[in-house]
């Protein structure tokens, strides 16, 4: 029997109390904050990842209202600024072609002199204007797709060095994930198989980018054991390998599910999923459709992981397979993040509506999944549904250094970057102003702290443009 948290903390219980709707007039026209406006429950040091002192330092309401940027493309509170990495149609600085377009999941990693290396996902479709150059490169897995990451290599003062092609041929790649050996994990948002358009290849997997050695991207390896289906986002448990991966199966019956993957080498080391494992879907007793649960808060237990028939889903999707229990479903199942301070998994739901197949609307959850207590918890929820203006469609997320969550906006209408407190107040950190026609401005996505959180780089879809953020992060 499924048994759910009735008994919240002071804290939960009060959070729960305060919710209402959370506006874009509130917290624009406030100071960064608009009061416990999002049901964020738990631990607050439930959000801090390896610098939790930092946190307790961070601020406590925000960083303030947004400025507006007088060239147009970014607001920021005061005291921040933003550098432009690199812009979609620009020569990379290696040469080798244009910048790709449709900048999408990103991770970040560190240098040995002080600087940063980057690995950007590019969810080229088949009409975007940039490609991932693919011809005379060992980095390609299909010619006939347009996908793929680039790399940047920046120095401590955030110049450009080099930047150039870690893996091209692929499709539609969406966000993925940093492993715990210091390798990016990218993932295939398609179930597309060869003979579709021009591809010579199936699609749908994930492949592991080296952000250091090239010559290790070479001859691109799909990960087959760890699924073929419409990859999002990818999170590892650094003490089991565990990987926890998400589907965005935006719309239509079956959604999406949520998956781990058991490897046979649980040691980690660059290559060592190609061992293979074990993908299985997530089984939450009573729970079919994480859409029904509105309540910040809320736990279930007894969590139970089915083994996936056909993980290569060569005749049938993942998600419509045949399980002895029904596979519990999200829709739109988008960013994924280990938080490590307190071990658990936490995944988006980007939104959810009935006419799409959901049973009920939000407009964005925040799970929690904590695999020492095999419990599964809401720890965020935006109520609405797409008649009101209130804050929607969180995407790509991670756990900041200075507490609390950074949350990537992806919405059709204006694009802001959300932050909560380790408190769980939430806050505007970033608005995007770059125009993309009837009003709307490109989403936000890949953000991502550097090693020592310095700097919080994240991109801009549409333009594709990548930024570095740098600032007073722990004024209060």
């Amino acid at each position: 029997m499924t048994q759910h948290d009735t008994s919240p903390t002071d804290l939960e219980d009060h959070l729960r109390r305060s919710s209402q709707a959370l506006t874009r007039r509130s917290l624009l026209l406030g100071t960064g904050a608009a009061g416990l406006a999002i049901g964020l429950a738990g631990r607050s040091d439930a959000l801090y990842t390896s610098m939790p002192e930092a946190g307790r330092r961070g601020p406590r309401r925000g960083y303030g209202p947004l400025v507006r940027d007088p060239r147009g493309i970014l607001d920021l509170p005061r005291g921040f600024s933003y550098r432009i990495l690199s812009r979609e149609g620009q020569p990379m600085r290696s040469g080798g072609g244009l910048v790709p377009s449709n900048h999408d999941g990103m991770g970040s990693f560190k240098t040995a002199r002080g600087g940063f290396r980057l690995v950007r996902n590019h969810e080229v479709y088949p009409d975007a204007e940039h490609f991932v150059p693919t011809e005379g490169l060992a980095t390609t897995y299909d010619p006939g797709a347009g996908g793929g990451t680039t790399n940047l290599l920046l120095s401590s003062s955030l110049k450009v060095r080099a930047e150039y092609v870690s893996l091209g041929g692929t499709a539609i790649n969406c966000s993925g994930g940093i492993t715990p050996w210091g390798t990016w994990l990218t993932c295939e948002e398609t179930e597309d198989k060869a003979g579709v358009g021009n591809y010579e290849k199936d699609h749908g997997w994930i492949f592991e980018v080296d952000p250091y050695d090239n010559t290790r991207n070479a001859d691109p390896f799909p990960l087959k054991d760890m699924g073929r289906f419409m990859h999002e986002a990818v999170a590892i448990d650094p003490g089991t390998g565990i990987a926890y991966e998400t589907e965005d199966a935006f719309s239509g019956a079956p959604l999406g599910s949520y998956y781990r993957f058991v490897p046979n080498k649980p040691g980690g080391g660059y290559g060592s999923l190609r061992a293979g494992g074990n993908l299985q879907a997530l089984h939450v007793p009573g729970l079919e459709d994480l859409s029904t649960v509105r309540e910040a808060g809320t736990t279930f237990r007894d969590i139970e992981w089915l083994d996936v028939p056909d993980p290569t889903a060569a005749q049938t999707p993942t998600r419509a397979q045949d399980y002895p229990k029904p596979i519990t479903r999200g829709q739109k199942l988008e960013g994924a993040w280990w938080g490590r301070s307190d071990h658990s998994s936490y995944f988006v739901s980007s939104f959810a509506r009935p006419k799409d197949g959901s049973q009920r609307s939000h407009d964005g959850q925040v799970w929690r999944y904590d695999p020492r207590r095999n419990t599964l918890t809401l720890e965020l929820i935006f109520l609405g549904d797409d008649s009101d203006d209130r804050y929607e469609c969180p995407d790509n997320i991670c756990v900041s250094p200075y507490g609390g969550l950074m949350i990537c906006e992806d919405s059709s209408g204006e694009n802001y970057l959300l932050g909560t407190t380790a408190g769980g107040d939430p806050f505007v950190f970033a608005r995007n102003r770059q125009q993309i026609g009837g009003g709307n401005t490109g989403e936000l996505s890949g953000v991502s702290f550097s090693p020592g959180g310095r700097v919080m780089f994240f991109n801009v879809y549409d333009p594709g443009t990548t930024f570095a953020v740098t600032g007073p992060w722990k004024r209060r």
